[in-house]
């Protein structure tokens, strides 16, 4: 395959003009989030090694701008283009439409990306006392008026503030591209839109109000750069926040609908409740834009502000609740459903979007910001939202959306095992170390912080968690090219969706990955007495006595594990006391 192949498998040159479009958003976005995925191994490097070493391979300067670098390559450059992409493609494909003013779309593109540029370094200088001459180290807007010069002794680029926009102009400008479309739509619909694509037109929605506060910000804070008006630091920190917490549902209900697209798709099942699932956009589009101020608890505003936005932040959760009882409701019987990458994925997001969402309601509590506030348990929360939700929802989708535009079947159902595995168990090892380093009271972006063993093994656990995440996401990012140009030729065109999926959650299958292992644990014969089931009572109750064992030892080993001997016997004693009772009652036919 000659150098010109390449490039039209890879952007897909020889398909139609949606393909071809979402393709190249693709592509950017993966890009994009590849070099974001760079700048995070950069900060856990340096924390690990402060920790670890007492060293500091990076500049304070380089250190603060890959924190700043990964957020915008990662959450612009690479989610939100590919949320539009995914929204783009199956709102064109599934309501049959032919796309119309392909030129609006095609100039938000470019837009978007020529603004993540902008945001990378400094290309105009100011004379101006501290002055950024390499990335933009802007504590992601959070201490405004950092940045701007005449306001702060810390000041960047305005083309840092001029990409803002073009980000902004992305929004709004594909944002009309796509509701134009579903209004065309609607004048032939005799039914109502399916649930999933009232999500997407809901996220669009949720996308344009949500910018309105950082949109006024951005513009704010250039007419502040050059002195054409005043800036009052609060009131620009409350409009950027409206967008601040909003994106948290900008790029975590996309996940909520992939999960109401696959769930019926891969369990055979109609969705439980129609109702329901379009009474919960309905909500989650009122109640996701107007609660910025819990994230400004410790800002001088007033109280009773402060109470009502704790009230409307737990109001988000009815229709999280909603959704996610439908959902179970649904899939609930299906005694058919293939185990594969897609499925799992699937599983993944709904069971790490639980999991997320309950640290989020903890923190959104007055009383409970009070000591979290700032740390690094938000950033734990914020990652988990993204790790554990919105990036195993966005691979499900993608691993059944690249074949559909491809045409050709993934290249190897070994490297999407090994993604998936080594993906889930890196992003829960990052998690449960950047929870645990901020409920100990580490603030976020904190370069230097105190080398106490709690504290490091917290620190090194994430980044173990975000290295071995990161290769997973890596053999991805390779099986995606290998599969574009060597995938096997199979026909998607006219294929129903409920076939495709099958057809292609077939070839991702363990059985399909693994013939050989699959094949030898079929022919394993395991005595009755000691069944699976049976192992793992006995391991607990191993576990049991073990952790009973650590007490005897005493408080000698509490820095060789980096915690207290406490928290080592609550932990295997818990494993051990859940793993006598389940599998062991299971395994005697109890329950």
């Amino acid at each position: 395959m000659g150098f010109k192949d390449l490039v039209v498998a890879l952007f897909q040159l020889d398909k139609d003009w949606t393909t071809r479009i979402v393709q190249a958003m693709l592509v950017l976005g993966v890009i994009w989030g590849l070099l974001g995925v760079i700048d995070s191994l950069m900060v856990r490097i340096v924390e690990s090694m402060w920790g670890t070493f007492g060293v500091l391979p990076l500049t304070p300067q380089e250190y603060y701008a890959s924190i700043t670098l990964h957020a915008e390559r990662d959450l612009f450059g690479f989610a939100q283009q590919v949320i539009y992409a995914i929204i783009i493609y199956f709102t064109i494909k599934l309501l049959g439409l032919e796309p119309r003013a392909k030129w609006l779309l095609n100039i938000a593109f470019i837009l978007l990306n020529i603004g993540m540029m902008f945001m990378e370094g400094p290309i105009l200088i100011i004379n101006g006392p501290g002055f950024d001459n390499y990335f933009p180290s802007t504590s992601w807007y959070y201490l405004s008026p950092i940045g701007i010069y005449g306001y702060s002794w810390y000041v960047v680029s305005p083309f840092f503030y001029i990409g803002w926009i073009l980000n902004d102009l992305f929004v709004y400008l594909a944002g009309i591209w796509i509701v134009y479309h579903y209004a065309i739509a609607a004048r032939n619909l005799k039914e109502k839109l399916p649930v999933p694509l009232v999500f997407f037109l809901m996220i669009i929605l949720l996308f344009m109000i949500g910018y309105s506060g950082v949109t006024v910000a951005d513009v704010w804070d250039i007419l502040a750069f050059y002195g054409v008006t005043g800036l009052d630091p609060i009131a620009n920190q409350i409009a950027f926040w409206i967008f601040g917490h909003a994106v948290v549902y900008m790029a975590w209900i996309p996940a909520v609908a992939a999960l109401y697209l696959l769930i019926p798709l891969l369990s055979g099942n109609p969705l439980y409740s129609d109702r329901m699932g379009r009474v919960a956009a309905v909500l989650y589009l009122i109640f996701s834009n107007n609660i910025p101020i819990h994230h400004l608890y410790m800002v001088n505003l007033p109280i009773a502000l402060k109470v009502l936005q704790e009230a409307l932040t737990y109001a988000v959760t009815v229709p999280t609740f909603m959704t996610f009882l439908n959902l179970w409701a649904t899939a609930k019987g299906s005694k058919n459903t293939p185990v594969n990458v897609i499925t799992l994925f699937t599983v993944t997001a709904f069971a790490g979007s639980i999991f997320a969402g309950v640290t989020g309601i903890s923190n959104a509590t007055i009383s409970y910001d009070a000591i979290v506030h700032n740390t690094d348990y938000v950033v734990g929360h914020f990652h988990a939202m993204i790790l554990l939700g919105i990036v195993p929802a966005a691979m499900a989708v993608l691993y059944v959306m690249i074949p559909m535009m491809s045409g050709r079947q993934w290249f190897s159902a070994k490297m999407a095992w090994v993604h998936y595995i080594g993906y889930v168990v890196g992003s829960i090892l990052f998690d449960i170390g950047i929870e645990t380093a901020g409920l100990d009271g580490i603030v976020r972006r904190a370069e230097i912080f105190p080398r106490y063993p709690l504290v490091v093994s917290a620190e090194n656990l994430a980044t173990v968690g975000a290295i071995i995440a990161q290769l997973a996401t890596l053999v991805w990012f390779l099986n995606v090219v290998l599969t574009l140009v060597k995938g096997r030729v199979i026909t998607a065109q006219g294929v129903g969706l409920p076939q495709l999926v099958g057809n292609i959650g077939l070839a991702l299958s363990w059985e399909a990955a693994f013939p050989a292992v699959t094949n030898l644990g079929r022919s394993a014969r395991i005595s009755k007495a000691i069944s699976g089931m049976g192992a793992l009572a006995i391991l607990g109750g191993i576990l049991v006595f073990v952790s009973a064992a650590f007490l005897l030892i005493g408080k000698d080993i509490d820095y060789m594990v980096g915690t207290s001997v406490e928290w080592v016997w609550i932990t295997l004693l818990t494993i051990g006391i859940l793993l006598v009772a389940i599998p062991g009652l299971k395994a005697t036919k109890s329950i």
